[in-house]
């Protein structure tokens, strides 16, 4: 009688957590879904943005032995950069070679605390038909009137904001699944054939918006030494700080619609 029970509380308490489990999925895969308003434009956009390719960098064996001997998350690419055009000739230096390499400091990792998408970030045109004189609806479609440079950034000055940049927009990238860039241009004369009627008597606005992703974190800065002791290489992060950031980075190659009928214009 006891094994039937137990087995009988296992089995509800499997499908409790099933349950909630389904619950909650959802949530997290739903984050980020690109409402219906946005519209890809990368085939359309008559000025063709760079692809920016993140900065992901393997590590070299040595790179990789010198991450390993400290305690410190490191995951700045340019440092890694920097370590994978590195060697060390143990052979000349001996064994019983000592030294410290001051490399200076640097900003070691960034910890996400926040993603959002702004969908409406900046607007970058406005396209309008007059119909009040018509009898019959009238059909409208998305055309650049102008092209539009949209720049994010980091809301506020750091010291190697580049470097922060790179670390926040991988991180960004990674959740959102979107084709970040922190510059993108929407070509003049970019049309989209989405179209829209304007009833009749009424005037008709099509705005078209560039997206956003705020990011938000902390970002963990360091003194980087590199000691030789016994032959054998190892990093040393001294002076550990962390300082709060957050950046703007604009969504590459997409539009959101933002479609308006009125009986008076605005």
């Amino acid at each position: 009688m006891k094994k039937i029970m137990i087995a009988s509380l296992l089995f509800l308490l499997i499908q409790s957590n099933l349950t909630f489990a389904a619950e909650e999925s959802p949530k997290e895969e739903n984050t980020f879904m690109i409402p219906q308003s946005v519209l890809s434009i990368s085939k359309e956009n008559t000025y063709k943005n760079p692809t920016q390719d993140l900065p992901y960098l393997q590590p070299s064996e040595l790179a990789q032995q010198l991450l390993d001997s400290t305690n410190e998350e490191i995951e700045n690419p340019d440092l890694i950069r920097i370590m994978n055009e590195s060697s060390i000739q143990f052979a000349k230096l001996g064994f019983a070679m000592k030294a410290s390499i001051y490399l200076g400091e640097w900003p070691l990792a960034y910890e996400s605390k926040g993603t959002e998408v702004n969908w409406e970030y900046q607007k970058v045109n406005t396209n309008y038909i007059d119909n009040r004189g018509g009898n019959a609806p009238k059909t409208m479609s998305y055309y650049q009137e102008q092209q539009k440079k949209i720049t994010g950034g980091l809301t506020a000055k750091i010291p190697n904001s580049e470097a922060v940049e790179k670390m926040m927009m991988i991180s960004a990238a990674e959740k959102t699944n979107l084709p970040l860039a922190f510059d993108t241009v929407i070509g003049q004369s970019t049309v989209k054939n989405n179209q829209y009627n304007v009833p009749a008597n009424q005037v008709g606005y099509l705005y078209g918006y560039v997206p956003a992703v705020h990011e938000k974190g902390d970002v963990t800065y360091g003194e980087v030494y590199l000691t030789l002791r016994g032959g054998k290489p190892k990093l040393d992060v001294k002076n550990v700080t962390e300082q709060g950031i957050g950046a703007w980075i604009p969504v590459q190659d997409n539009l959101s619609f933002t479609f308006m009928a009125s009986t008076k214009p605005r």
